[in-house]
């Protein structure tokens, strides 16, 4: 939730901190005081569009800074590990704007585009009023709202996942038609270049191995010297092979006579003799050629260039040859056996397209089922809220065209009302009014309580042109929605205030010439009500208007 807003230099605002609370808030004044102001204030830390104008006359630079509390798994929280930025518990949106108009947006002190602020905060706040179409008014969310409604979420995502499965088979036959049609007309070379290949039989590594080879074979002659000088010093007339034997000569003599104290030092003898066999051995391996498999330099060489001959002709490294090898391999096996190729794959479109018609065809009945339901919940409420000749219609339509198939299934979803009997139904927030849209808003709210992940409602002029027992209506219906959401209404109606939680009054106070917008917090009982019976009498507040501002008060105290 809002647990903070601080606001500067921004219009008539100087300088002020607005401490958020759970539960429902109203915030009142005199018209023109100035509750527009923090609503555009908010809007500006939440992404909306920057303006000079909200820069306070003689400042250089406004700047707004909201602090929101979140659950952890909240969808602001993973967008913002998408795009590897911090994620606490804790967020906090800041925005600058200079007198030029250009802004800053940032998140947790890092900067961040605009838009990336747009998007994490409509995850945080839905601003229902006057000027403000975000969130339900969205026709792009009505689809999510309903599936979230009808515990489709999770069917949704096996719906896109089904989608996409099938989009990715329709990719591969396209491409897999398309490069018969092209290699159709190198099928020789393919044939000849594959059989090549083959004969060669490249390995990976190959090429390292063979230079290995190469500059040993290159180096051999050179240290053949070296070797016969070592088997000399191995097995010569007085080399080590001989001088050991003498030595164990020696040593078996003694035996007998040190009575078993020679046997650890026979041993020793013998395996020395052992190691230096095995010596002798390697090293006439080494100058005979037999270590390096008997093969010649030049067949090493051969090979070799061979090899190099062929990746300079692929365009391409040694160790790439066996890829380029399977890759034309397959190419030519679609010319050779291109009707069992795309048979196959062919086959797999219609297995992915049948999946994913099972899937939305499912979604779409429930989808269907839930629309009415939601629609008859939300034209319930509305009598109440002075919306009695209104009607609310969920309309879920389903294409029969492939072409108006999507990732969320068959169906496209729309909020649609008709404001009296006499007009045609439209889109929600091109036929209501400003006041209506409020409404409209709270009560499919209501219906949708346990839906959202979105922590924040604020409502601007919801009780606009209705009054008496509607604008009761409409606060008893807030202050049901406060419990499942941080609620703030912006209202001129006492008894809405009534219900209220907690209480802020908006006023302008002009000190040194300068008219500045302040918002004080109403904690007292007798603060509250005096401000309740100002709304209901005006500047001069009389008995009469403090007993009512009580009564409603009351009645607030006995409905918790």
């Amino acid at each position: 939730m809002l647990v903070s807003l601080s606001i500067h230099n921004v219009v008539l605002i100087d300088r002020l901190t607005l401490e958020g609370a759970s539960g429902l808030s109203a915030l009142t004044g005199e018209t023109g005081a100035g509750k527009s102001i923090l609503l555009d204030a908010l809007g500006l830390a939440l992404g909306a569009r920057a303006e000079a104008g909200l820069v306070r006359h003689g400042e250089a630079q406004a700047s707004v800074t909201a602090c929101f509390e979140l659950p952890a798994g909240h969808p602001a929280l993973k967008l913002l590990k998408e795009k590897d930025l911090e994620a606490a518990d804790t967020l906090i949106l800041r925005r600058t704007v200079g007198k030029d108009g250009r802004s800053k947006a940032f998140i947790n002190d890092a900067p961040v585009s605009v838009q990336l602020l747009k998007e994490i905060g409509a995850e945080l706040v839905e601003i229902h009023g006057q000027f403000e179409t975000q969130g339900l008014l969205n026709p792009e969310t009505h689809g999510q709202v309903l599936d979230s409604y009808a515990g489709l979420t999770a069917d949704v995502a096996a719906i896109r996942a089904a989608w996409n499965g099938w989009r990715l088979a329709r990719e591969k036959l396209e491409q897999a038609l398309a490069d018969v049609s092209a290699v159709k007309l190198q099928e020789e070379y393919l044939k000849y270049t594959v059989a090549e290949l083959e004969k060669l039989d490249p390995q990976p590594g190959e090429e390292a191995g063979l230079a290995e080879k190469r500059s040993f074979l290159m180096n051999r002659e050179k240290m053949r010297g070296a070797f016969e000088q070592a088997t000399e010093i191995l097995e010569g007339e007085d080399g080590i092979q001989s001088r050991l034997g003498r030595l164990q000569g020696v040593l078996e003599r003694l035996a007998g006579k040190a009575g078993g104290k020679l046997t650890a030092a026979l041993e020793t003898a013998h395996r020395a003799r052992s190691e230096i066999d095995e010596l002798a051995y390697q090293v006439e391996q080494l100058k005979s050629g037999g270590a390096d498999g008997g093969e010649s330099l030049e067949e090493i060489e051969e090979r070799y260039f061979t090899l190099k001959e062929c990746a300079k002709k692929h365009r391409c490294t040694t160790d790439d040859l066996p890829s380029v090898h399977a890759e034309l391999a397959q190419k030519l096996r679609l010319i050779t056996h291109q009707e069992d190729a795309l048979a196959e794959l062919t086959g797999a479109v219609a297995e992915a397209r049948k999946k994913f018609i099972a899937l939305a065809e499912k979604a779409s009945v429930q989808r269907q089922k839930a629309a009415q339901k939601l629609g008859r919940a939300v034209n319930a409420e509305l009598p109440a809220l002075k919306l009695d000749k209104a009607k609310f219609t969920v309309e879920c339509v389903s294409s029969e065209a492939e072409s108006g198939w999507g990732p969320q299934g068959f169906d496209s979803v729309q909020f649609v009302v008709a404001t009296n009997p006499q007009t045609p139904a439209g889109p929600i927030h091109k036929i209501a009014s400003g006041g209506e849209l409020a409404r409209f808003m709270l009560a499919l709210k209501l219906i949708l309580a346990e839906t959202s992940s979105i922590l924040t409602l604020i409502f601007d002029e919801v009780d606009s042109g209705i009054g008496g027992a509607t604008a009761d209506a409409v606060g008893e219906r807030l202050a049901r929605l406060s419990q499942n959401y941080q609620v703030l209404v912006v209202t001129h109606s006492p008894q809405v205030a009534a219900r209220a939680a907690h209480h802020w009054i908006v006023a302008k106070t002009g000190q040194g010439g300068a008219v500045t917008t302040q918002i004080t917090p109403l904690k007292a009982r007798r603060e509250q009500q005096e401000e309740i019976a100002r709304m209901l009498s005006g500047a001069k507040i009389t008995p009469e208007a403090r007993a009512a501002a009580a009564k409603l008060l009351e009645s607030r105290v006995a409905a918790a």
